[in-house]
């Protein structure tokens, strides 16, 4: 059996014993320095929350006279230029917190990344330095597609780049504005398309209010998608014994055509979407649930993932780097179309840390 030791017990008893006798002859002071520790735990903690706090992603709206033009050089003429011509437009300011050569790091490709998060089409139309040096030979998708160099990326992310009325719509907010989407207008711009039709432009709508998202966004996102003809997931594909549809492409994986039909198909036959107008319905409900709701609520961010809500970066719609600037025009067309571009819509735009002086060039 293991002996007590009391020697334990009494050096215990004499430690209590010598720290009542400080307390009983200096009070004052214990009690000092007790409060002292207290006060320094406590400035302590504050500094903590107000250092957490700093790093906090934050949304502001712009009134004209908050945001510092020194810190981030060149967005308030362009903006103050777009509320000129367009006195009924709101604009957010996005404090993403993020440095600006870190964002473009992490948005670039790199040897510990199998695909790249962003791709040009394979084309003579862009420069040789649009395309990224690692894989800069290798094709991707359905072998049509390069890899996007840094350059091409700091060109397309930069918000200077996309503060005119030409590109401005990659910011719209993606909510539903009663009055300035209409089915007039989602006819004009779906003629001649696979859109095209009252049964569509009624989904469309009813879809858009139903969710609060912009039923223009929903069409510019299809055509996108699909082109004005549409493709084989918007015309029906036979899978299983099934036609079913798949417009917005959803879990359209793989590296050959069939492979990519394959799995987009797969999907949709889960899901029960047999006919167009369902396969819309439930693709707008996909679209709110994994990004709308995640705070990637305008073309750029969905393509940009800078929202830190489930990580950063990984989380976007589309691998195509052009794609916030088609659908971008396609929805200011259709706005136009429709006359109601000057309805009061707002745009939610990115600021990033250590900013360069100069924009980004092509």
């Amino acid at each position: 059996m293991k002996s007590f030791n009391y020697n334990n017990i009494n050096k215990e008893n004499n430690l209590i014993k010598k720290v009542a006798k400080t307390f009983n002859e200096n009070p004052k002071k214990v009690r000092n320095f007790i409060i002292a520790v207290i006060v320094l735990i406590i400035i302590s903690i504050g500094v903590q929350m107000i250092i957490e706090e700093s790093k906090k992603q934050k949304y502001v709206e712009y009134d004209g006279e908050n945001l510092n033009e020194a810190k981030y050089p060149g967005y308030k003429e362009l903006i103050d230029n777009l509320l000129k011509e367009h006195p009924n437009w709101t604009f957010t300011l996005f404090y993403t917190k993020l440095d600006w050569n870190e964002v473009i790091e992490n948005e670039g490709h790199s040897d510990t990344r199998l695909y790249p998060l962003n791709l040009i089409p394979e084309s003579n139309d862009y420069k040789e330095d649009w395309r990224c040096e690692i894989d800069i030979n290798k094709r991707f998708d359905n072998g049509t597609w390069m890899c996007a160099s840094d350059k091409a990326i700091e060109y397309k992310m930069d918000p200077r780049n996309i503060l005119n009325d030409d590109n401005i719509f990659q910011f719209k907010e993606l909510n539903y504005v009663e009055g300035a989407q209409t089915e007039e207008g989602l006819k004009e711009i779906t003629e001649g398309t696979f859109l095209e039709g009252d049964n569509i432009s009624d989904a469309l709508i009813e879809a858009g209010r139903n969710s609060n998202l912009d039923p223009y966004f929903i069409a510019s996102r299809l055509i996108q998608e699909q082109g004005r003809s549409g493709t084989t997931l918007s015309k029906g594909y036979e899978y299983n014994g099934a036609i079913v549809y798949n417009p917005f492409n959803i879990n359209a994986i793989g590296n050959s055509r069939d492979e990519i039909l394959e799995s987009a198909a797969s999907y949709a036959y889960e899901e029960g979407w047999d006919s167009l107008e369902k396969a819309i319905i439930c693709g707008i409900e996909f679209m709110k649930e994994g990004y709308i709701n995640k705070g990637q609520n305008t073309l750029y961010l969905q393509k940009f993932d800078v929202v830190k809500q489930e990580g950063l970066y990984e989380h976007q719609y589309m691998q195509n780097l052009l794609a916030p600037t088609s659908e971008g025009k396609n929805m200011k067309t259709i706005y136009e179309t429709s006359d109601t571009v000057n309805s009061k819509l707002n745009f939610i735009i990115p600021l990033y840390e250590n900013m360069p002086e100069e924009i980004s060039e092509e």
